[in-house]
């Protein structure tokens, strides 16, 4: 069976690339099983740093493969993989960039919605670049599971915009609404990819973590509370091994040992 997900691990960056061009790179049952396994075999890798999901072909990712998906009933749409894959994003440790040179539809959406940082290529040339929409209502399903990671990105007026109309968008539009990061032009999406890698591996991979937890929690009520709770990791953290070792860094003017060879 040929491998629909493939992963590469090169100087801490992990390069989890989806390669079924002919399907669209729908969201198979093999196709998640795989990008599962290689989410999983990047997150244990202590030689890894920052993970970058991208894709071969003209689309990212075009949703649920609904060839699977039809006839199925409401126990098993075949997606209960898919949840534990946003999750395993949303949650990593270690930051996820999403690099898309295409479209984007429904699920793929919320993959690049459960990343860190998504960075997206405009039209330009003979590139159509990467567009984006929740078509689920135009087919009669609702974009449930996908708004867990997706809603807490969109501003609120767009995202009742945008599921209830099944609109597309492009790039530009998705940054302003904030589903991505970045939209730059076809020929600068590597280096703009690059450059977000790059400051990522720059990070303390403790402080990088709970600084990513840090942004998932809900805050509490309480301002007070709130501080303590916040006092408490900031203390613990500047006591640590990482916190010491980057300030002595900075006072020497040498980089820290965890950033890259420069």
């Amino acid at each position: 069976m040929t491998e629909l997900v493939h992963l590469e691990v090169d100087a801490g960056r992990a390069t989890i690339t989806l390669d079924s061009p002919s399907n669209r790179n729908a969201l198979s049952a093999q196709l998640r099983r795989e990008l599962h396994a290689h989410l999983e075999t990047a997150l244990d890798d202590d030689a890894v740093r920052v993970i970058v999901l991208t894709h071969t072909g003209s689309v990212f990712c075009s949703g649920m493969d609904l060839r699977e998906s039809r006839g199925a009933g409401s126990g098993d749409q075949g997606v209960r993989e898919f949840p534990a894959i946003l999750q395993l994003l949303w949650t990593s440790p270690k930051p996820v960039v999403a690099r898309l040179a295409g479209p984007a539809r429904a699920g793929g959406v919320g993959l690049v919605a459960a990343c860190d940082i998504a960075v997206a290529a405009r039209a330009g040339g003979d590139t159509k670049g990467a567009t984006f929409a929740f078509s689920e209502v135009r087919i009669g399903v609702v974009p449930a599971v996908i708004s867990v990671t997706v809603l807490p990105r969109l501003l609120p007026r767009a995202a009742h915009e945008l599921m209830l109309t099944g609109e597309v968008v492009d790039a530009d539009r998705a940054a302003a609404v904030g589903l991505l990061n970045a939209a730059v032009d076809p020929g600068e999406l590597d280096a703009a990819v690059d450059r977000y890698v790059g400051m990522l591996a720059l990070g303390a991979p403790h402080a990088l973590a709970a600084t990513k937890e840090m942004l998932r929690r809900t805050p509490a009520e309480d301002m007070a509370a709130e501080f303590d709770a916040m006092l408490a990791l900031s203390a613990e953290f500047f006591a640590s091994e990482e916190g010491q070792e980057g300030m002595a860094a900075f006072a020497e003017k040498r980089p820290p040992r965890w950033a890259p060879p420069s």
